[in-house]
């Protein structure tokens, strides 16, 4: 799968945990994306507290639209981003989904 195939996906609340080779493969399609602690986490860093807010605002329009939410750790010129599935107790296709959507932000 690529990342603009994720791109035209939604967040489905019908999803089961992923194993590790499919995590890998999905993991692979994204930009600057790593494994952590049994999450896919990024950071982010931008030119100024205004610019880190935007970021945090399109992820959080973003997080509401999909029903999807991620862990967000936010400083004045940075912004960490974790994402799991808690109701599947790991990774879903969801949180690659919404990862892709982070990172055309970027784009």
């Amino acid at each position: 799968m690529t990342a603009q195939s994720l791109l035209e996906k939604h967040a489905n609340s019908k999803v089961s945990a992923l194993n590790s080779s499919q995590a890998t493969d999905l993991l692979n399609s994204l930009d600057g994306w790593g494994l952590k602690d049994g999450q896919i986490a990024r950071s982010f860093s931008f030119k100024d507290f205004y610019e880190t807010m935007a970021f945090v605002n399109a992820v959080a329009y973003i997080a509401n639209r999909e029903d999807h939410h991620p862990d967000m750790e936010v400083s004045y010129n940075k912004c960490s981003l974790r994402f799991s599935t808690h109701s599947v107790g790991g990774l879903s296709e969801n949180d690659f989904i919404c990862a892709a959507k982070v990172d055309a932000l970027m784009k």
